[in-house]
């Protein structure tokens, strides 16, 4: 057991009061309880911290006795695999039991409660990840995770392979943790492994594949990951869309992002990798189950085409009314970031640059004008309903389109007149 780190001085997060009460109630006895995972890995790496588990020798119905005796509320949401939810100070905190794992699918694990630190230590996913703090912020390493987070190099505990076969999820997880804290090359052995058992890939659900590779493109750079992804053949195996377009443009996007302020956007970067093809986006966002609004961005994106650098701002303005603003924002964004970095070595594309970057910014501010009269209108003029009053809106509306949304009202209701013979 290594307590040589510490946390204190660094994990402002550790002096929560009701945090602290919470370990000292699972504490009582002679039983232990310390923070695990996450939170402790991304406090060594200087990174936010979101969310703080609880590792614990108590078991879960102990968990729940302690738990609410000292005034916190709890919520049995994965009580069968040792997780209690408790709700201290407003915030949750997952508390599960120490666990070894008896049998495992490659999807889900059967587990058997224990109180052997280092047996929990060694069933979790890579050295990094099983790390344990005490409540005085000393660390608790088992698995040699400190080394490596020193190195910034993601590596698989004990057996690469073996760890794969408990949960295939664990190959995308190899990349998404690359993405984020890698540096350098990935580890040669889990590299391997990953490429060698990505057929197993195929018993994940759709929903576990999304999850993933959302977090992967979230990262501030996700194209090494996605390189190496790619060279294990496991980009292919979960994302076939890819295959033959490439990723050529992610670094280039990523680059742009950073430098122009935006927030990653993994959809953005996921349309970086795809070929923009209607009929192939609504396939993959059928396989992948995306959300309805990850669906229709990605088929607005397809279907949109971006416009050219020295197009003037009402022209463009034209384009957005009859089309998807967010379609055009994505389609000018990726336009953006590939003659940005084209333009190290092209004079012509820093202009192209310039001009998307002005587009870019006039359909950020765009809003969508609303054509000033109706069929309400024109019936109190006289007009009767029906096929000949549509047709004559939809020509005024074209018409009020054309001049740059410059005709108003009255001239429109003068020619709306004399188009329906009032």
């Amino acid at each position: 057991m290594s307590v040589e780190v510490s946390l204190s001085g660094r994990a402002g997060w550790l002096g929560d009061k009701a945090l602290q009460q919470l370990l000292a109630a699972l504490k009582q006895g002679g039983e232990e309880a310390r923070v695990a995972g996450g939170a402790v890995r991304n406090t060594l790496l200087d990174q936010p911290v979101a969310d703080i588990d609880i590792a614990a020798t108590t078991l879960p119905e102990e968990t729940i006795r302690r738990a609410e005796a000292a005034g916190f509320k709890t919520a049995p949401t994965g009580i069968e695999h040792g997780t209690i939810t408790v709700i201290a100070g407003g915030k949750p905190y997952e508390v599960t039991t120490l666990r070894a794992d008896i049998e495992t699918d490659g999807r889900r694990a059967k587990v058997t409660f224990g109180r052997d630190w280092k047996l929990d230590a060694e069933r979790r996913d890579f050295t990094m990840n099983a790390l344990y703090a005490e409540a005085d912020g000393s660390v608790v390493d088992l698995v040699g995770g400190i080394a490596d987070i020193e190195a910034r190099r993601l590596r698989f505990i004990g057996d690469a392979e073996a760890r794969i076969r408990e949960d295939y999820l664990r190959i995308l997880r190899f990349f998404r943790f690359f993405a984020w804290y890698g540096d350098g090359r990935p580890d040669a052995e889990g590299l391997k492994a990953c490429a060698r058992l990505k057929e197993g890939l195929a018993q994940l659900s759709a929903e576990r594949v999304w999850s993933e590779l959302k977090k992967l493109l979230s990262a501030p750079d996700p194209s090494r990951a996605l390189l190496w992804m790619r060279q294990a053949g496991v980009l292919t195996a979960v994302l076939p869309e890819s295959e033959k377009w490439g990723i050529d443009a992610i670094h280039g996007l990523a680059r742009t992002g950073k430098d122009l302020g935006w927030a990653a956007d993994p959809m953005l970067r996921l349309e970086a990798i795809v070929p923009p093809d209607a009929a192939r986006m609504k396939t993959l966002g059928e396989r992948l189950r995306l959300s309805n609004d990850e669906a229709s961005r990605l088929r607005h994106w397809a279907l949109t085409i971006a416009p050219d650098a020295k197009m003037t701002e009402t022209e463009l303005a034209k384009k957005l009314y009859y089309g998807d603003r967010d379609g055009y924002l994505d389609r000018i964004r990726l336009a953006l970031a590939a003659a940005r970095t084209r333009a190290v070595e092209d004079n012509q594309a820093m202009m192209e640059a310039g001009g998307l970057s002005r587009l870019l910014n006039f359909t950020l501010k765009w809003a969508k004008p609303v054509f000033p009269i109706k069929g309400a209108d024109l019936t109190g003029l006289g007009a009767s309903p029906g096929p000949k009053l549509g047709a004559t809106l939809k020509n005024l509306e074209r018409e009020w389109v054309g001049s740059g949304f410059m005709l108003e009202r009255d001239a429109l209701m003068e020619r709306a007149a004399q188009a329906l013979e009032i």
